[in-house]
């Protein structure tokens, strides 16, 4: 509810301040005495564009603050998003500098416009025959429908999982291309670490197969000098070994005549063990040399093999090319977790879309349960506005797609004269018409939902007499539920309202200005007077004023 509006130094007006209350207010007064300068100073406040040419000194800066009272909208998400402070008497303030630079506020908090109007669009809504474009909106015509069909509830669970849906795509989507991305190499990845894999790859290998390589080339070389070491080893005349017996046998005598030869013998002794030892290690190996060309060329090719390895990988050692295999197999594996959650977002996908068609098929049982009530209410009410003739058709077509608030099409048509064809309702109805049908559709949603104040700009131009009873008490019933505004040449409606506010240009400093004037019971029934009669007031419309407003 809008609760207070300042306004200074805009357009007509200097300054102005005005406290608002609940229920139905009206305002009148004559062509060009600044209506439309109060809509344009409010709608400032709504994120609307600013002129610098609408100051009215052009040395001051123009600021607008609209006090709403917001407890009733759920809107404290908004302002958590923003990091802005929640108050339940909100401020919102815009500001024109002179050079004109403009600022916008929420309870002190700079915001930009699109935050502002964000806000703004639930608190206040402006209707007028040249703005009526929500009512021509899809979006718009759902929410009324929705509201009649009682969905709030299925559209805040279909929108919470049609979100974790398009995220779920998203996720999938995303990890798909990473996997494309990653296929391209992971044929040749494989096939890099199966090489590696198939080929003998330990740590100091390269050392070993050199080793044996080498002997295999000294073959008989190291044959000759082994048999050679054998034979000085063990020749029976001058071979170490017997000799080495000699020395233990003349030791042994030595230790036995005294005891500080003991330790001489026990080293002669081991050095003779060790010696034996030798001698049959020389024989092993000398048994296991051979000239074997196959093993030769195996082994070149191992280290053949190694070298184009290291090569290719450009590293110098088995301890890189392992390190490169452990990477190449992660990179493998990595493959396979991507097949893996691909597999298992997919299977989420499937269940959150199973979910959606199901609040898609209630969603959609209930608006057709409301066509039938929505069409027969508007019937009933733009009737009584004057519109008798006037029909509304409401089709509902499915898609496959899911859309912001299900997967229903919904196209409204409407007939304003009987015998006439049904056509898209931006194709046919006047302005007029679309503005009935604004106050209408307003009527049947105030029976649901708490709305926004509801600001009718001259709305009821253009008719008259009985109609301009009907449309007045509807508004009158309009604004029990909640806060109205409207700006009427009608005396008819001006007399149902709850406040009444009068908007005159004066003079004063040689410049004209706008005022807006609250008016008591008596200045009411003089007002409503003088729209009855013209200009001047006659006891005739006082009488007619008193009974309108009675």
């Amino acid at each position: 509810m809008l609760k207070n509006l300042k306004i200074k130094n805009f357009a007509l007006i200097d300054c102005l301040e005005v406290d608002f209350s609940d229920g139905m207010t009206c305002i009148t007064g004559e062509t060009g005495a600044g209506k439309s300068i109060l809509l344009g100073g409010l709608s400032l406040v709504l994120g609307k564009r600013a002129d610098l040419g609408s100051l009215y000194d052009m040395s001051r800066k123009c600021v607008v603050e609209a006090l709403f009272q917001i407890s009733f909208y759920n809107l404290k998400h908004i302002f958590d998003e923003n990091n802005i402070d929640y108050q339940e008497e909100t401020i919102l303030r815009r500001e024109i500098l002179p050079k004109g630079k403009s600022r916008a506020f929420i309870n002190d908090t700079p915001v930009n416009l699109n935050v502002l109007e964000e806000v703004s669009l639930k608190l206040i809504d402006i209707h007028s025959q040249n703005d009526t474009g929500s009512l021509l909106k899809n979006e718009y015509q759902f929410q009324v429908l929705d509201a009649l069909a009682g969905n709030q509830k299925i559209l805040e669970g279909y929108k919470k999982k049609l979100r974790l849906y398009n995220q779920k795509n998203k996720e999938f989507l995303s990890i798909k291309a990473m996997k494309e991305k990653s296929s391209d190499n992971y044929e040749y990845k494989k096939y890099l670490y199966e090489e590696l894999e198939a080929t003998d790859l330990e740590t100091g290998i390269e050392k070993r197969l050199e080793d044996e390589l080498n002997i295999l080339n000294n073959v008989e070389f190291i044959q000759t000098s082994i048999a050679r070491s054998i034979q000085l080893l063990e020749a029976e005349s001058y071979g170490i070994i017997e000799q080495l017996k000699d020395l233990l046998k003349n030791t042994l005598d030595l230790s036995n005549k005294s005891n500080q030869f003991g330790e001489l013998f026990n080293r002669v002794k081991e050095s003779s063990i060790e010696l034996e030892d030798i001698l049959e290690e020389y024989k092993t190996m000398l048994d296991s040399l051979e000239v074997d060309p196959q093993k030769m060329e195996n082994l070149k090719l191992q280290i053949d093999t190694l070298n184009k390895l290291f090569y290719k990988h450009k590293v110098e050692s088995v301890k890189d090319l392992l390190l490169i295999k452990e990477e190449i197999n992660s990179f493998l594996q990595n493959s396979i977790k991507l097949d893996d959650k691909l597999h298992s977002i997919e299977q989420e996908i499937n269940k959150i879309k199973t979910n959606l068609n199901d609040q898609c098929v209630k969603l959609s049982e209930n608006r057709k349960k409301a066509i039938s009530v929505l069409e027969i209410e508007l019937k009933k009410l733009l009737s009584k506005m004057g519109m008798d003739q006037a029909n509304f058709r409401i089709n509902l077509t499915t898609t496959e797609d899911f859309l912001f608030n299900g997967n229903d099409l919904l196209s409204f048509e409407f007939s304003a004269n009987k015998g006439h064809d049904f056509k898209i309702l931006k194709k046919v109805a006047s302005g007029g018409e679309l503005s009935r049908i604004m106050l209408a559709i307003k009527t049947l949603l105030s029976r649901f939902k708490k709305l926004p104040t509801i600001i009718f700009d001259e709305i009821d131009t253009g008719v008259s007499g009985k109609i301009s009873d009907n449309i007045a008490e509807i508004m009158a019933n309009l604004g029990s539920s909640m806060q109205v505004f409207t700006i009427t040449h009608l005396p008819q409606v001006a007399a149902k309202g709850d406040h009444h506010f009068k908007v005159e240009k004066k003079i004063e400093g040689g410049k004209s200005l706008t005022k807006l004037n609250y008016l008591n019971t008596k200045q009411r029934i003089d007002e409503i007077a003088m729209m009855l009669s013209g200009n001047e007031i006659t006891d005739t419309a006082i009488a007619h004023a008193k009974q309108l407003m009675n």
